[in-house]
């Protein structure tokens, strides 16, 4: 019986692309909404002033710094240019979703980026280095001796910008491989841009899933291991926009993905892993007490450096090109500067591509390593020689 996928087609991609809409419920002014409060790159926040509205102007290197730290952070809202000199920032925001005695929901305009309070319900709130914190009608925020607020935070599950990306890499790849697979009825070659897909999905399973997992088991873990390299390799792609967005430069995304490596993993061993890590086979009975802490910590390693991998490799990226940027605006010498960090930019933008590419693979190549060493058949009657693996 085959089912056909445009409704659910539609409908997904109907609730992305309806997002953005259903932030102006609660605004008036949100239909044609201009951001006017202060940016976070143009000023800091004074972690001695009793009040969150106090701010110092930054120097340029400073204002810079500020910036790529606005950058590198999710936000509640998209701003796709500002206006310096009229501190105007133009884009569209997005819902505020908070869980505080009851569910609140409302626009993220309200918050005006910190500068303003957002009362609902009866209660207010603020929005301090991108978290959002319960204050008083006045907006007091109270900051501990390291600069970091001490109001009560609610629960927060905003659809920010993180959020919106990854909604619209997920339904962009419902649609690429349904389209895919529905081009192989029409014959054993693809149409279109499945052309594109099935070399890398050939790839991946040839190169990445055969070899590591075993050709009897590699089946079982496609699905999982082609979503995902697509999933990382399109947010790391879509990061390269002048969106702003940067899914996986987020230390909590990149946990959620090496959290799903290591759940699967673990679920799918079997009794030759588990023994291999408690009572190892082979060795003397002193060296496997040792041995088994060592081999359970192990398994909590391998996620942890999946994790760090992606995170730092494309958080650096991102640093890199933008300091790169900066230089334009920080030196002194126009005529010099423009040529150098115009050219070291695209330098590093080409490489920034193929860095894409490279931790979308690194990731799933090692993913499939981690199940295929959980799920591999030992042979005891003729000896075992354990593999170290170098991460």
């Amino acid at each position: 019986m085959v089912i056909s996928n445009k409704p659910l087609k539609f409908i997904l991609a109907a609730l992305v692309a309806c997002s953005p809409v259903m932030s102006f419920a609660n605004s008036e002014n949100d239909s044609t909404h201009v951001q006017t409060e202060t940016a976070h790159e143009e000023k800091v926040i004074s972690h001695n002033a009793p009040v969150e509205g106090e701010h110092e102007a930054l120097d340029p290197k400073a204002k810079v710094d500020a910036f790529i730290d606005h950058h590198l952070q999710d936000s509640h809202d998209f701003v796709f240019f500002s206006d310096e000199k009229e501190n105007k920032h133009y884009g569209f925001p997005l819902p505020v979703i908070l869980i505080d005695g009851g569910l609140k929901i409302f626009s993220s305009s309200k918050l005006h980026h910190g500068e303003e309070v957002a009362e609902v319900d009866g209660n207010f709130y603020k929005l301090v280095h991108g978290k959002i914190y319960k204050t008083d009608a006045a907006g007091t925020i109270t900051f501990n001796e390291h600069g970091h607020p001490e109001n009560e935070k609610p629960l927060d599950f905003s659809i920010t910008k993180n959020v919106v990306s990854m909604l619209f890499v997920a339904v962009l790849l419902f649609i690429m491989f349904t389209g895919l697979a529905k081009s192989y009825k029409k014959g054993p070659i693809p149409t279109g841009f499945g052309r594109v897909l099935e070399p890398l999905i050939i790839f991946i399973r040839d190169e990445i899933a055969v070899p590591n997992i075993g050709e009897k088991k590699y089946r079982k873990y496609m699905g999982y291991l082609l979503t995902v390299f697509f999933f990382v390799w399109v947010l790391n792609l879509l990061g390269m926009t002048p969106l702003g967005i940067n899914v996986t430069g987020n230390i909590a995304i990149t946990v959620c993905l090496a959290a799903f490596t290591f759940l699967i993993t673990q679920f799918s061993a079997n009794k030759d892993y588990w023994g291999h890590i408690f009572w190892m086979p082979g060795v003397p009975v002193p060296m496997k007490i040792i041995l088994a802490p060592i081999e359970i910590l192990g398994t909590l390693t391998k996620p942890f450096a999946l994790l760090i991998r992606l995170y730092a490799n494309i958080t650096a990226g991102h640093v890199v090109i933008m300091s790169l940027i900066a230089m334009i605006f920080v030196g002194k010498n126009l005529a010099a500067d423009l040529p150098i960090s115009l050219g070291l930019t695209l330098f590093i933008s080409v490489i920034e591509v193929l860095v894409a590419f490279l931790q979308a693979f690194i990731f799933t190549m090692l993913s499939s390593l981690f199940i295929g060493m959980a799920v591999q058949d030992h042979d005891h009657g003729h000896g075992h020689e354990e593999e170290n693996v170098i991460i």
